[in-house]
């Protein structure tokens, strides 16, 4: 009998250790689900995130096109936010505002993540070829000193600064080739 006591007893501490094993894996498949499913519902609340941001930046867009196409309409609305210098006759200021119009949709386009830094820097490479754009970025640079030094269009204006430098110290006809994008 008491061998018999004893192997029962045996017996039934294996089964309770395999019961043990058996309810700390399942435990632990359910953890690791749960933390899957928490990363997945955070990814998905970024990229919620993320389409929402994209959604107000062409939102702004629009409405920085609206705003700008009625100043250089309207040259009545255009001395709101004039702040060009006055001795630059006013057709000339609103081809800076139509300028402005073309640096911030390509501005917007690179935030937007539609162009990479290259590309960006590909098409204002080739805008810079106008004179009046080169004047519109001269006549704007007070502007940009009052944005903050660590912000992307302060980062791009610098970079655009740069390939302008590049630009006029070049000595080829090819300005395509001219300058190269900063990396990040």
């Amino acid at each position: 009998m008491a061998v018999r006591t004893y192997a029962t007893g045996r017996l039934g501490s294996i089964a309770l250790a395999l019961l043990a094993t058996t309810v700390s894996a399942t435990l632990a498949a359910r953890q690791r689900r749960s933390d899957r499913a928490a990363q997945l519902y955070a990814r998905r609340l970024e990229l919620e995130e993320l389409a929402i941001r994209r959604k107000a930046l062409a939102h702004q867009q629009r409405m920085h096109w609206e705003l700008l196409s009625r100043a250089i309409d309207d040259p009545s609305l255009a001395s709101v936010i004039d702040t060009y210098d006055k001795s630059i006759p006013a057709e000339r200021r609103r081809q800076f505002f139509y300028a402005n119009a073309w640096y911030a949709y390509l501005f917007h386009l690179y935030r937007a993540g539609v162009l990479d830094r290259d590309e960006l820097y590909a098409h204002l490479r080739e805008f810079f070829q106008s004179q009046i754009f080169r004047e519109y970025w001269e006549a704007s640079k007070g502007q940009r000193a009052t944005l903050s030094p660590s912000s992307d269009e302060a980062r791009i204006g610098r970079m655009v600064d740069k390939l302008v430098m590049d630009l006029d110290e070049a000595d080829t006809d090819e300005w395509w080739v001219v300058g190269n994008p900063p990396s990040d």
